[in-house]
């Protein structure tokens, strides 16, 4: 009789287990579809119909899951064309303006780029979706340590991140095809121009602080001289700076 109770009872646990997983694995999917759509209605909308081009950067905006890179409570609003603060105060800047940058910089497959300012770390990731070797700079020490740990989980291996000042680049790792500046400077910084390989791009915002800046395309040209072309008004969180290097 108790062995007939015993059998009864794994058996109830077992049907529970079973309705568990199955339950937790639709709302899963749910939750899977409801960011893809999203996601997908984000390029279509936001990005596509705004006059993005490039093949790629669309493939990237439409892979990359955004909402991983905010903080849970702000996952429905992902992808909503907006910054969204990301803690320290810094942002995650609009889906629109990431992908405008990412076009203007014309990077490919073989392209090493530098990021200055690696915020949540979702340029990075949009960028490793694109071009060979991503290496970016944040100087705020918990964003580089939050970052580097999401990049690691999602998977990304052609990223390298570091905590420094962005304003002196990476010094040992360049030239670079491209760079780009995800943080308001008020000048184009030396040693960002230094680090350019002759033929490159650099897309940065160049302005005073929490007031209408400028989005400036910087070009190197192979005899090694620097052009740069106002592209657009923007709004950047201001270029954070290492006090004892200033």
């Amino acid at each position: 009789m108790k062995a007939n109770i015993f059998i009864y009872r794994c058996r109830v646990f077992i049907l529970l287990l079973t309705l568990f997983v199955f339950l937790y694995d639709s709302n899963l999917s749910a939750d899977v579809d409801r960011y893809t759509m999203a996601r997908d209605e984000m390029v279509q909308y936001q990005i596509r119909k705004r006059g993005i081009k490039d093949q790629n950067v669309l493939r990237a905006m439409s892979s990359v899951p955004r909402h991983e890179f905010v903080r849970k409570g702000l996952w429905k609003n992902a992808y909503e064309d907006r910054p969204l603060p990301i803690g320290y105060g810094q942002t995650i800047s609009q889906p629109y303006i990431v992908a405008y940058m990412t076009e203007l910089l014309g990077v490919d497959q073989e392209s090493r780029v530098l990021e200055v300012g690696t915020g949540s770390g979702y340029q990075a990731a949009i960028l490793a979706g694109i071009v060979k070797e991503v290496y970016t700079v944040e100087i705020v020490a918990p964003l580089y340590q939050r970052s580097q740990t999401l990049l690691e989980r999602l998977g990304y291996k052609n990223i390298q991140i570091k905590n420094a000042d962005g304003y002196f680049g990476w010094e040992s790792q360049a030239p670079f095809d491209a760079i780009i500046v995800t943080c308001a400077s008020d000048f184009i910084p030396p040693p960002l121009i230094k680090q350019l390989k002759k033929g490159g791009v650099m897309c940065i915002p160049v302005g005073p602080p929490f007031k209408i800046q400028h989005l400036i395309l910087v070009k190197k040209e192979m005899n090694g001289e620097i052009t740069t072309q106002i592209m657009a008004s923007v709004r950047f969180v201001p270029l954070v700076r290492d006090s004892q290097k200033q």
